[in-house]
């Protein structure tokens, strides 16, 4: 007997860990994704809670901490960079033990993948057909055409292949959070240290700077409101609003602003969540961003991207031949993860207006609500406030292929 077969589309973290883990079990994996080649590059992701558990048992939490941002702690400064209040540190501070860049993540699960596993770049699904019981066939913008017993769409928020499938009303609902943030690598000077650091001001803007392991620096400029325009922008119109937006933020923002202009990797994000009632449908099963990205706000995306590929392997293993079964078998993924996702989801109500204060009088309000949560009697709180994932769960077990 064959062994069956997935189809995974998307080439980040959520799409390596499913193709590994369901290669672990026996599957025969082709991933599909539309870029010309692996994306490397990206911002600070990390591995927390139950993630940990599954890195451990990929045999990949050595090398994932050597490939580690050396990022050692979080800071909130003001305009002329004193520290006004410190994050809290240890495992469920905002910097993470194992703290690294998401290219770097993904690249080391994909240096890691098994034989078995095929990988087709430079092409996206165009065609879904899961209407014969038996198998799902899609079909590529280059006439590929690929019979399966399972499709994986392990794409990002906005996935073209996700909608190919579910396209009822209620199948997903995209929420815009109100925020937008511009992302990229400027060089690194003198005055960065191994902090993370945070600057707030007037307007609801944050500029963020955080250090990387190549001597640059990973910065962010974001805001909550009117997205200018910027998003889905050419370059020119991008650093046109950034400019409008940020020349008179303070800090470190003309650098960042200066950084921008002739970084390679600048790129544009409307946080918005996604949510979807049923993460499948017949033999599709959706993971990732895709299903329930849960923005930076949030937090613990990658966290729950790698878990993903893990659960979703020890639910289908053994059961892709009877659909009934498989059925059952992806709501069994659904089971169990759904927990984990609801509770990265449930942002507060109000802290967008919180964290991106637009008066001088809301940012001197935030800064004294920093002093009491973050250093403070209440910094204990603050601390839980950060997981991103149980620890103590008990992940199902995968049988071996």
């Amino acid at each position: 007997m064959s062994a069956p077969h997935a189809v995974i589309s998307g080439a980040s973290i959520a799409g390596l860990s499913a193709a590994w883990w369901l290669r672990h079990t026996g599957w025969q994996v082709t991933v599909v994704e539309r870029a010309p080649a692996f994306r490397d590059g990206g911002q600070n992701v990390d591995v927390r809670g139950v993630a940990k558990q599954v890195l451990e048992r990929m045999g990949l939490t050595e090398a994932v901490r050597a490939a580690n941002t050396t990022e050692t702690g979080t800071v909130l400064v003001d305009t002329d960079g004193r520290v006004t209040a410190t994050l809290p540190e240890g495992p469920d501070g905002a910097t993470a033990e194992l703290e690294v860049l998401r290219g770097d993540l993904a690249r080391t699960v994909l240096d890691a993948l098994p034989d078995g596993v095929t990988l087709v770049f430079g092409e996206r699904i165009t065609d879904v057909d899961d209407t014969v019981p038996d198998r799902v066939t899609v079909t590529t913008d280059r006439g590929r055409v690929v019979r399966a017993d399972l499709l994986v769409v392990a794409e990002g928020v906005r996935s073209t292949t996700r909608a190919l499938v579910f396209d009822h009303p209620g199948d997903v609902d995209e929420r815009d959070l109100g925020v937008t943030m511009a992302f990229g690598t400027i060089p690194r000077t003198d005055s960065d240290d191994r902090r993370w650091r945070w600057y707030n001001a007037v307007g609801g803007r944050q500029v963020h700077l955080r250090p990387d392991p190549y001597d640059t620096t990973r910065a962010i400029l974001a805001w909550a409101g009117d997205d200018d325009g910027v998003t889905g922008a050419d370059r020119e119109r991008m650093q046109e609003r950034l400019e409008e937006r940020f020349a008179d933020a303070g800090w470190e923002s003309r650098r960042v602003l200066d950084g921008f202009a002739t970084s390679d990797d600048v790129y544009v994000d409307r946080l918005t969540q996604v949510r979807m009632p049923v993460w499948r449908r017949g033999r599709v099963a959706v993971v990732g961003d895709a299903a329930w990205c849960v923005t930076p706000m949030g937090g613990g995306g990658a966290s729950l991207a790698l878990t993903s590929g893990y659960v979703l392997a020890a639910s289908v293993a053994g059961r892709s031949s009877d659909r009934d079964a498989l059925d059952r078998a992806l709501a069994a993924f659904d089971d169990w993860m759904r927990p984990l996702v609801d509770d990265v989801q449930g942002i507060p109500r109000g802290i967008v207006r919180f964290a991106y204060p637009r008066t001088r009088l809301g940012l001197a309000l935030r800064h004294v609500a920093d002093k009491v949560l973050l250093e403070g009697p209440l910094q204990g709180l603050a601390a839980k406030a950060t997981r991103v994932a149980e620890t103590d769960r008990e992940l199902p077990p995968v049988p071996a292929a």
